[in-house]
């Protein structure tokens, strides 16, 4: 039996480099007992002006992106780390320790033969590879190339297009104006990636995107832009993996990235986008992807939250064009004392648009989950359908998970707007259906939570990367397995 097999038995609604030293930050002292660590506690020390203008100056930056950057600062700065209300009381970041991070201020170097086609993955159409601040791969394959398909750096592409760069750029492409961690990358990146695909191409194999971080007391910060013209089809893998070293210690400085993935849909086109996150358990990484889809362009995000200490998702779909939709799919396995802040914002604003977004978790140990999302249908929206879900299955009773789906509903006239949520321990009727064909009671558990997180493996464009994330959740079945001797179960 397999987990695609699972799947049904499981069911899909119901849950059973150049661095600088930042500046000495003192640390505050915590209260006895105190165990969440509110958002003034993040001490980020190298967000500041000084080191804005040092990347600036390492990239020479053109004067407009260097007060685009001063304006991501300022935003930073003037924003809380959680704008909406309803969110604001589950702001956790109690196992981040940045204090000591130092950021990468200079462009990626470009490594000789990183243009070998022999890089180039089975199966992809193109690939790029980020290991901390170098680039060891950028290859395109001669069909995508012949195509117009461009995979590039952004340092490459100012040199090359300074129009289309500044174009691309200027005002925060697709980022969230109310995110302050968003304009935090906004204003520190040093290292970035375009995919362009033009109009009328439509690309039958899947670019990959590889980020190898994870260096002690380092700062990662990263922008990719991609923009599709009309008529167009594209598929996207990217990979977020720790970097071959030895296995972190609790002992080592903790590593921090932060990457932005920003969207441009024109119209008639669709993106297929696939993001493995399998980073370190010292690593802090803050993810921001955000979309605006033109008439009749559509979006389908297919997300898993393996690996780092803590991580902050934001996921920023805009609907303006008539007819367009979103399908979302993000799944998270936690263990240990992983902290899973997932929050996604859908506005649907053209007419006869769709929504479909799906958020699923298996937490072990004393792991944590909150699920947040907002789909809001405008005065515009007619005919709007859009559902979001989000669900979690907890397999100790030391997890925990909060899940808070919400709508903000202007126009009446849709054809359906709906929302459903669950937190609960795995489906005893379910381990009883499994078991009565002769499965153990351990194995059956397994099936029950694989098949609970296949609808999003399932969406991997990439049949290497299909197999390298169902191996990736076996492994981690096996370790909280593992661990489950000392820990009470639920079911």
């Amino acid at each position: 039996m397999t987990a695609a097999d699972a799947a049904d038995v499981a069911g899909t609604g119901s849950p059973a480099g150049t661095a600088v030293a930042p500046a000495p930050v003192a640390p505050r002292p915590r209260p006895s007992g105190q165990v969440r660590q509110g958002p003034t506690d993040l001490t980020l020390g190298f967000v500041d002006e000084g080191t804005v203008r040092a990347i600036a100056a390492a990239a020479g930056d053109p004067e407009w992106l260097l007060a685009d950057r001063l304006e991501g600062l300022r935003a930073f700065a003037a924003l809380p780390i959680e704008t909406n209300p309803l969110y604001t009381s589950y702001v956790d970041l109690r196992n981040a320790t940045l204090a000591d991070t130092r950021p990468y201020t200079t462009p990626a170097t470009v490594a000789p033969g990183a243009a070998d086609e022999t890089l180039l993955p089975e199966g992809a159409a193109a690939y790029a590879e980020i290991s901390e601040d170098r680039v060891t791969a950028l290859v395109v394959s001669p069909e995508a190339r012949a195509a117009g398909v461009i995979l590039e750096t952004l340092d490459e592409l100012a040199a090359r297009d300074p129009g289309m760069s500044r174009q691309l750029l200027e005002g925060g492409c697709a980022l969230p104006e109310n995110d302050k961690l968003a304009q935090m990358t906004r204003a520190l990146w040093s290292q970035g990636l375009l995919i362009r695909v033009p109009d009328g191409v439509r690309l039958e194999r899947p670019i990959v995107l590889r980020w190898i971080v994870g260096a002690p007391g380092t700062a990662l910060l990263t922008r990719t832009v991609i923009s599709i013209g009309e008529d167009a089809e594209v598929s996207v893998v990217e990979e977020q993996v720790a970097a071959s070293a030895p296995k972190a210690t609790m002992a080592e400085a903790q590593a921090f990235f932060a990457g932005t993935t920003e969207v441009q849909i024109g119209a008639a086109s669709s993106l297929s986008f696939a993001g493995l996150q399998d980073l370190s358990l010292r690593q802090v990484a803050f993810q921001h992807r955000s979309a605006v889809l033109g008439r009749a362009a559509t979006v389908r995000w297919a997300l898993a939250q393996l690996g780092s200490r803590v991580i902050r998702s934001r996921i920023d779909n805009k609907l303006e064009g008539d007819g367009s939709a979103v399908e979302q799919a993000e799944i998270v396995f936690g263990s240990a004392d992983q902290l899973f802040d997932l929050t996604s914002y859908t506005r649907h604003l053209g007419r006869d648009t769709t929504g479909n977004l799906l958020s699923k978790g298996a937490l072990a140990d004393r792991s944590r989950a909150y699920f947040k999302g907002l789909a809001t249908i405008d005065l515009s929206a007619h005919g709007t359908d859009s559902f979001l879900g989000e669900f979690a299955m907890l397999l100790s009773r030391q997890a925990r998970s909060v899940a808070i789906p919400s709508l903000e509903i202007d126009q009446p006239d849709c054809r359906r707007v709906a929302h459903a949520s669950a937190v609960g321990p795995v489906d005893e009727t379910q381990m009883f259906y499994l078991e009565s064909r002769g499965l153990h009671p351990d194995e059956a558990r397994k099936f029950i939570v694989l098949g609970y997180l296949e609808p999003v493996v399932a969406r991997v464009p990439l049949a290497g990367a299909q197999d390298r994330l169902r191996e990736l959740l076996e492994a981690k079945w096996v370790a909280q397995s593992g661990s489950r001797s000392g820990t009470a179960e639920v079911a």
